[in-house]
């Protein structure tokens, strides 16, 4: 890996993005201190964030990092209604990065048929529109940027408006901790020494090789989803990946017949210090028992004092790793041809 072949496939900018994501951090921290946010009063009974692939991610990493701490239910709906307990108790979340899409444009309109309470995440677009039609608060964010590249502008004023709605309590010391180690972490994963850069050494194991991502069920479960959708987004390959303990009840048997495919694949574990101690056990008999099958088994373990910087280092690492698998496979990470074909087809019905 050089810089002559990043240049030669990076044509968009990919890694320029990655590399200023602890700058977007900092400035979508900006932008979730100095917008206001309304009172929705005492009576909420439920949190459903509506939204689509990047838009959608950050609502299943709120979810998954703030379940030890929400007192209501929290869920994540990718579809064109909400479900159907959903009502004037209930605050709808509609997250659409570019604010066009179609799914979460009908999830709109629903929540405003049912009442429900609504806080808009959006760069512009239908979205926009419509929560200056229905008077409801707008958290905008820049646009310009692949909705995949704008995690932090997703995720970071979000989980700001919860504090100040008064979901959860403040995260200054997590935010701080979170923007510097980022910051550092950036620095490494940018350089082409494989032997100083843990996400190019993983990209190398994965080159060529089917992906399979296995972590814990809590809170590590939605940084795994993300793992598969930038390695399936950036690097535009298939990836697969299961949580601890289910897993254990069903696919680890699939670890058996198919011995030529699975010797194509490649297992990364996402670890955390605060992992249950029965999913340590579990993980690690796991990773002995697909070693025997698998191209090759690895660990990536988190990095940080507190869960959202430990949370997004993996999150981070996973970006770069699916960066460095596309320059692998020489082809441009931030086109998806294949999305923007669906969505024009889409278009004429």
């Amino acid at each position: 890996m050089n810089e002559s072949t990043i240049e030669r496939y990076d044509k968009s900018g990919m890694r320029r993005l990655l590399a200023g994501f602890p700058r977007q951090v900092e400035d979508a921290v900006r932008i979730g201190k100095r917008t206001k946010i309304p009172s929705m009063g005492s009576s909420i009974d439920s949190i459903v964030l509506t939204g689509l692939g990047g838009s959608a991610i950050a609502g299943d990493l709120l979810r998954s990092y703030l379940a030890p701490e929400l007192t209501v239910p929290f869920i994540v709906n990718r579809h064109y209604f909400l479900p159907h307990f959903v009502g004037e108790k209930s605050l709808v979340i509609v997250s659409s990065y570019s604010g066009d899409t179609e799914e979460t444009i009908s999830a709109h309109l629903d929540a405003r048929k049912r009442r429900a309470r609504v806080l808009c995440i959006s760069s512009g677009g239908e979205t926009q529109r419509l929560a200056g039609k229905f008077r409801q608060p707008l958290i905008t964010i820049p646009k310009g940027l692949p909705p995949r590249a704008a995690l932090g502008y997703s995720f970071f004023p979000l989980l700001l408006a919860l504090v100040k709605l008064k979901f959860i309590r403040a995260r200054e010391k997590d935010i701080g901790e979170t923007m510097s180690a980022l910051g550092r972490q950036s620095r490494r994963y940018n350089s082409l020494d494989p032997k100083r850069n843990p996400a190019l050494q993983l990209a190398q194991r994965l080159y060529g090789k089917v992906p399979i991502i296995y972590s814990p069920a809590d809170r590590y479960d939605a940084v795994n989803l993300r793992w598969r959708g930038q390695l399936e987004e950036n690097a535009k390959v298939l990836a697969y990946g299961n949580v601890l303990p289910e897993m254990n009840h069903n696919e680890l048997v699939g670890w058996k017949v198919l011995r030529r495919l699975m010797s194509e694949m490649a297992v990364i574990f996402l670890r955390d210090r605060s992992d249950h101690k029965r999913v340590v056990l579990r993980m690690n008999l796991t990773k002995g028992i697909v070693s025997e099958f698998a191209s090759s088994a690895t660990e990536a373990w988190s990095e940080g004092k507190s869960g959202l910087a430990r949370m997004f280092s993996l999150i981070y690492l996973g970006d770069w790793v699916s960066f460095y698998v596309a320059m692998l496979n020489g082809i441009d990470p931030t086109p998806v041809k294949v999305i923007d074909y669906l969505k024009w087809e889409l278009s004429k019905v």
